[in-house]
């Protein structure tokens, strides 16, 4: 499955962005979406998933409270609302999906990618 990310952008500290991935498949139900971050010279990190139908989400310990994870089946979109943005959320922010019923937390679980959008937090 193809993906498209995008939202990206310069926010101040305590601002608000919200990230979508589009998917290009005729079956987005069948796939688990997640967010993924990273910055240069660290291993790419969980931020948040979800299961197929948007019946579990999942969350890594930098993205609880601000953070929420959600999809629109009609759409082909996952999205991710981030509130009260922090200098540390500053990283490229990539959406991935996997086929099942399981959301997997590691990224080497994943098999399709979206190219990745740019989110900086300044101070």
């Amino acid at each position: 499955v193809q993906l498209q990310a995008s939202g990206g952008g310069l926010v101040q500290t305590g601002g608000s962005l919200r990230l979508s991935c589009v998917a290009s498949t005729r079956v987005f139900t069948s796939y688990a979406m997640a967010w993924f971050r990273q910055v240069p010279g660290k291993e790419r990190e969980f931020v948040a998933g979800m299961t197929w139908d948007g019946g579990r989400t999942y969350y890594g310990d930098s993205a609880k409270g601000r953070f929420t994870i959600s999809r629109d089946n009609v759409k082909n979109t996952v999205y991710l609302q981030m509130n009260n943005l922090k200098p540390e959320d500053t990283a490229v922010y990539y959406c991935a999906a996997e086929a099942g019923l399981d959301t997997p937390r590691t990224h080497t679980a994943y098999g399709s990618w979206g190219q990745g959008t740019l989110v900086t937090v300044s101070s």
